[in-house]
């Protein structure tokens, strides 16, 4: 199958964990919880488990998006080095060992896309700040600084070159993690700007020049102790970076204020040397743990998203590994009290409760034999008596504590615990307990005072003091704020100790860790001595017994991890139905909803049991193999549905089969009707075309007839007045030629008849001159006749008529205007083809209709 193929990877759990975010039958938080020992690489598999998501939940679809999103994951990954150059430390068992424990929060909106993230810090180790145990190194942040300062920065910070500081052991030890500026980079992408990177550094510098700060043993109790020859120096020089007064500072590491009786009377004390230590401890451990809780606040207003703006979230666990050191107090018992609740988390989640699981579903299951842890976490939390509650009841008794008492009380009301071992050979008071992955020696010495962290009052109202702009806000001059050590009188308190403030802070994890999917990574420790290509056998096995795995081994192999209730999935994956040839729809229906009442749950039960042998029917076919040969790996059952990764694999690879199917049905659908209706429009775009260009030949041919209609009525008129004038001339013209017929002595009165007929023939002559001049037409007497008939001729008998030109008659008048001498007019060009060739040309004949020479002058004077 294909989940066997693939080799064990921690990217193979994120792709799990976002597939189930993305698309899970039941949509809910994811959870990964990565144990192991301490430096088994947990912090490694954490950061790499971030860029897998940073990656692959950033889809974004706009270049605006993009950026958003690109900001967002480049804040979450910068949350990195911060988190670890101030968490984490060089141990013995690990170079880069938190010592801290985080759950980070990847927000993902609806889309599956990264939003933010949230981070939420365990129970920091601030005692490393002043207590280092050998070979063993402070955290990174301070190595960080004084290797990485420049020449102006250390003048600034008084960090000479070659410095030795009691608080920063082993520095010539060069780790990877001695990466200044990578540090600061990264501080800058979360917003936190230069100057105040500047307080911080500043800040850290202050602490390691009062951890140089040794005092003196008194000789008189009454008076303070006095600071040694070489710690003058570094009083003042802590007092000026942390910008508090010199004297106040140096009074409240050596005197102790009490309020006593009802009065609360202030009283005095001068401290002893180990209390004047314990005070200057407190004090950097107070700045260290307000500046790491500052930090964290500052990234989560960074990174952190809207609450509207994201609806699910995957959840990274990097918590304490299991420690064992020569000398173990109560940071390692709460690290180790940690592991053993994660190691029953896995216990209770995947060992004991899938097997009660199927048991009560009705599968045939034989049970698989497994390490409880219960017994031990009821040794240390159990009730009415554990360890925590008689350390916890050790710090309400108004006593000073013993160690040796402490070993004694908690022997004696825990004797019957399997889990509670003695070592008699030890010189010490110790006690020892029997965890799931080794037995570890606790030190009573120091153990309840610890548990009480307490933090003298006048210590905050001295850093209240403090004029650094970053100590203002670390410790604000809140008048209400009181120290959970001061209560005094009859109204004293009960106290919040460390383990309770812890045991509370891990309670709730669980419990949303118990609201998630949770997945686990095992990270196994090769070798103790941390070399590449070393593996030894037998710490491997130990591990891998003492964390349950070969238990879960046998579980995941006989079991089924996937547990789906049968109406979700019936609700997923019911259209696999469709892959089945002839498969008609269901005669049942859909299930009920929930709020129908007339179903009853038997006939529910079987509807859907049907529904469901339908559906698992369908995964022969799938796997493309027989059902015969084909074994289902998955079980029906009561009320769930349990299958292995491969069958879940196989079941969404049909179904998304069937999707692709209905959205090619769907896409053929919409593209067959967008293509009818693109043809629609485009008939409709012709005939909408057609009558718009008819319409618009129609008009432009009624214009263009308007216009006609106006020209040939200008043109008719202008012919009809040319027709007037020339008639008009022309008439003056027969009046004189009448009047000389009269005048002649042989003229007789003309008949009727004829006298129209020389009417017309005067009224035409201009056609008769031009057929008379005409290249072709009429030839010889014809043509003689239409002269004559042009001419004006006496009236007598045909012998008797003579021709005469019109320069021969005497005063011819031109029919435009009166003639002052030689003038020439050009007139428009006839439309006649002929007009403008005379077929005889002679210097006294009229040579053409367009060109008319006429000349005044009498026939004497030629």
């Amino acid at each position: 199958m294909l989940q066997q193929k693939l080799k064990p990877h921690i990217f193979t759990v994120g792709e799990q964990t976002y597939r189930n975010v993305k698309s899970l039958i039941e949509p809910v938080n994811q959870s990964i919880v990565v144990s192991g020992e301490s430096g088994a690489g947990k912090t490694w598999t954490s950061r790499c488990l971030m860029k897998f998501y940073a990656v692959v939940a950033a889809s974004p679809t706009s270049w605006e998006n993009h950026k958003i999103a690109e900001r967002i994951e480049q804040r979450i990954l910068n949350s990195n080095p911060v988190m670890e150059a101030f968490g984490n430390a060089c141990t013995l068992r690990n170079n880069n060992s938190s010592r801290f424990g985080k759950f980070i929060q990847l927000q993902l909106n609806r889309a599956q896309q990264m939003t933010g993230a949230a981070v939420q810090t365990y129970l920091l180790e601030k005692t490393r700040v002043a207590c280092q145990a050998s070979n063993e190194r402070n955290f990174h942040i301070f190595y960080q600084i004084c290797k990485g300062a420049s020449a102006d920065e250390r003048l600034q910070w008084h960090l000479p070159e070659g410095a030795a500081f009691f608080w920063l052991p082993n520095p010539e030890r060069t780790l990877e993690e001695d990466c200044f500026e990578v540090t600061r980079e990264a501080m800058l992408h979360l917003g936190i700007d230069a100057p105040t990177q500047n307080n911080i550094f500043q800040a850290l510098a202050g602490l390691l020049h009062l951890g140089n700060t040794r005092f003196a043993d008194s000789g008189n109790e009454a008076q303070p102790c006095p600071l040694m020859d070489d710690a003058k120096c570094s009083v003042r020089t802590s007092a000026s970076l942390l910008r508090l007064p010199e004297d106040p500072l140096l009074e409240t590491l050596r005197i102790r204020t009490i309020r006593a009786g009802r009065q609360q009377q202030v009283f005095r004390k001068p401290c002893s040397r180990a209390e004047c230590d314990t005070r200057r401890d407190c004090l950097a451990k107070l700045v260290y743990a307000r500046l790491f809780d500052w930090l964290v606040s500052v990234i989560n207003s960074s990174i952190c998203a809207d609450p509207d703006s994201w609806t699910t979230f995957i959840g990274l666990l990097d918590v304490y590994g299991f420690e064992s050191f020569p000398t173990n107090s109560l940071e390692q018992l709460c690290i180790n009290y940690a592991s053993e609740k994660l190691q029953q988390h896995f216990v209770a989640h995947y060992l004991r409760a899938q097997q009660e699981e199927y048991t009560a579903e009705g599968l045939e299951w034989s049970t698989v034999s497994y390490q409880d842890n219960q017994t031990c976490l009821d040794l240390i939390e159990g009730s009415p008596v554990s360890i925590c509650s008689l350390i916890n009841e050790e710090c309400r008794l108004n006593r000073p504590s013993s160690a040796a008492q402490l070993q004694t009380r908690i022997e004696s009301a825990l004797a019957g615990s399997p889990c509670l071992g003695h070592n008699k050979l030890s010189r010490e008071p110790s006690f020892i307990v029997v965890h799931y992955a080794g037995s570890v020696r606790y030190h009573t010495a120091g153990l309840v005072e610890k548990n009480k962290d307490p933090i003298p009052p006048e210590l905050t109202r001295l850093l209240q003091q403090s004029q650094d702009p970053l100590l203002k806000v670390l410790f604000p001059a809140d008048p209400e704020e009181k120290s959970q050590e001061e209560p005094s009188g009859q109204s004293r308190a009960p106290v919040l100790t460390v383990v309770s403030k812890f045991k509370a802070s891990l309670e709730q994890l669980l419990q949303v860790l118990h609201s998630t999917t949770p997945h686990y990574i095992r990270c196994i420790k090769p070798n103790g001595q941390g070399q590449a290509q070393m593996f030894h056998q037998e710490e491997v096995l130990s591990q891998l017994e003492a964390c349950g795995l070969v238990e879960t081994i046998h579980i995941s192999a006989a079991g089924f991890p996937i547990r789906v209730s049968h109406r979700n999935f019936l609700k997923r994956y019911e259209l696999l139905r469709r892959l089945r040839p002839g498969a008609a729809p269901s005669p049942h229906g859909p299930p009920p909803d929930e709020g129908r009442s007339e179903w009853s749950p038997h006939s529910e039960q079987a509807t859907l049991q049907a529904l469901l042998q339908d559906i698992l029917h369908t995964l022969p076919a799938l796997a493309q193999a027989p059902a015969e040969t084909t074994p289902a790996p998955v079980h029906c059952g009561r009320t769930k549905v349990f299958m292995t990764d491969s069958t879940l694999e196989l079941l969404e690879r049909g179904r998304a089969q069937v999707l692709e199917q209905c959205a090619r049905s769907i896409q053929g659908g919409w593209r067959r009707h967008w293509g009818r209706k693109q043809e629609r429009q485009r008939r409709a775009a012709v005939l909408i075309q057609a009558a718009v260009r008819s319409w618009l030949t129609r008009k432009h041919i009624q214009r263009l007839h308007a216009a006609a209609t106006v020209i040939k009525r200008a043109w008719q008129e202008w012919r009809i007045k040319m027709a007037f004038l020339a008639s008009k001339e022309l008439d003056g013209v027969e009046e004189q030629h009448s009047s000389q017929v009269t005048c002649s002595p042989s003229s007789l009165p003309l008949p009727q008849a004829q006298a129209r007929l020389l009417g017309a023939v005067t009224r035409f002559w201009p056609l008769g001159l031009v057929l008379a001049n005409a290249a072709v037409g009429a030839r010889g007497f014809r043509r003689k006749l239409v002269v004559f008939a042009c001419l004006p001729l006496p009236v007598g008998s045909p012998s008797s008529y003579t021709v005469q030109t019109a320069q021969e008659q005497a005063g011819v008048t031109s029919i435009r205007a009166l003639p002052q001498g030689s003038i020439k007019f050009h007139c428009r060009k006839s439309p006649l083809r002929y007009a403008d060739i005379c077929p005889e040309p002679s210097p006294n004949s009229v040579t053409g209709f367009n060109q008319i020479l006429l000349e005044r002058h009498r026939l004497g004077h030629v």
